[in-house]
């Protein structure tokens, strides 16, 4: 069974019920949430008429004893200082957010579960 990090666009494609992240999220075991993504979540739910309904549904995948919220910490911030420098190097940025992320996943061993493209151009991070 696979261990991952989802990306907001993964939690955003899981309740629009996209089957590919409906049949990913059903056969993990485990679900990590960093603290950048829940952010992004959150303040996606800012002023909508179902910010309420988003985050109780929020509360609630948030609450499986198959989703953990990772931390952050110093060895995170040696992976994103590394990744940030690998992706300058190469001149191809992407956004802060997004190299938080994937420091995130890269610090705890999980492959990243995103939608978005650019992090193909991270080495060394597991994408699923």
């Amino acid at each position: 069974m696979k261990r991952i990090l989802i990306d907001t666009n993964s939690y955003a494609a899981f309740k629009r019920d996209n089957p590919i992240a409906v049949n990913t999220l059903k056969m993990v075991e485990y679900i990590g949430v960093n603290i950048i993504v829940l952010g992004e979540i959150l303040s996606g739910f800012k002023g909508g008429s179902k910010e309420a309904k988003n985050r109780e549904e929020l509360e609630q995948f948030l609450d499986s004893p198959r989703v953990h919220v990772v931390q952050m910490d110093e060895e995170t911030a040696e992976f994103y200082a590394k990744i940030y420098w690998d992706l300058k190097k190469k001149g191809k940025p992407i956004p802060t957010n997004d190299i938080w992320v994937a420091a995130s996943a890269m610090r705890h061993g999980l492959a990243l579960f995103t939608f978005d493209g650019h992090f193909n151009d991270i080495n060394g991070l597991l994408l699923l």
